[in-house]
C-alpha cells in the first residue's frame, strides 16, 4: 500500500492509497479513521477521487466521525473509564 495522494481539509486528514487495483480514500480524525475502496475501473486516478470526496460526502464522513465519538465515549463510561 503506497500513498499517492492527500486532498487538504481544515479538521479531518484524507488520504489517498493505492494498493491491489484498488484506491482507498482514507479520512481520520482522532483516534478514529473511516477507509473507502474503489476499484480503479470506477475512479481512474487521484482527480476522480478528490471529485467523489466533495462537500457533501465529506460532511457525511464527519457526521459518521460524530456519531463514532459519541459511541466510543459512551463505552469508555460504561465501561468505567
Amino acid at each position: 500500500m503506497r500513498v499517492i495522494g492527500r486532498i487538504p481539509h481544515p479538521s479531518i486528514g484524507i488520504t489517498i492509497f493505492n494498493m491491489n487495483d484498488k484506491y482507498l480514500l482514507k479520512m481520520e480524525a482522532g483516534p478514529m479513521e473511516q477507509v473507502y475502496k474503489f476499484s480503479q475501473e470506477q475512479t481512474p486516478g487521484v482527480e476522480a477521487l478528490e471529485k467523489l470526496a466533495d462537500d457533501v460526502f465529506i460532511k457525511s464522513c464527519i457526521d459518521r466521525f460524530n456519531a463514532m465519538y459519541l459511541d466510543m465515549k459512551a463505552a469508555l463510561e460504561r465501561s468505567g473509564r
